[in-house]
């Protein structure tokens, strides 16, 4: 049974509200936040078929590596790109704000045949408790439902 919440979120303080959401009402769940695409990636690509749904970001701020040098943590459509060459497996939930690069993204998983919701952040940080965790329950209990009421039937 798939167990995993995958997000990519670059923020600090948006990922402890996230986290905060999840483990109120989803603590049975593993929760893993990245803040950058390649772990991301790599991370999926050892457990995509354990993952209820997935949380994506666009836009990821440059980090600070060795040596003080800036690294480039990737963006949110590499981790649409590489989801796009896998079978699809659960729902993907997509948070930016870059409405150029998230029409990309919901084309080429759409195109792929994933299940997207776009999720538009407002006013700082209350979208997090409000749409993106709307969106998130929706994905997460969706598929638990509709297995009840096939093993029902």
């Amino acid at each position: 049974m798939a167990m995993k919440i995958v997000i990519l979120e670059d923020n600090a303080d948006r990922q402890a509200i996230m986290r905060k959401c999840l483990a109120d009402r989803f603590y049975t769940f593993e929760t893993c936040i990245f803040d950058n695409a390649a772990e991301t990636i790599a991370y999926l690509s050892k457990h995509l078929a354990e993952t209820l749904v997935i949380a994506l970001d666009h836009d990821l701020e440059m980090k600070v590596g060795k040596h003080g040098r800036l690294v480039d943590p990737g963006t949110g459509r590499e981790v649409a790109d590489y989801l796009a060459t896998q079978e699809p497996t659960c729902p993907v939930i997509l948070q930016s704000t870059n409405t150029d690069a998230v029409t990309g993204m919901l084309e080429v998983l759409k195109d792929a045949g994933w299940r997207t919701k776009r999720v538009v952040p407002f006013e700082d940080m209350s979208w997090i408790e409000t749409d993106w965790f709307f969106a998130m329950r929706r994905a997460i209990v969706g598929p638990i439902k509709r297995k009840k009421l096939i093993a029902q039937a």
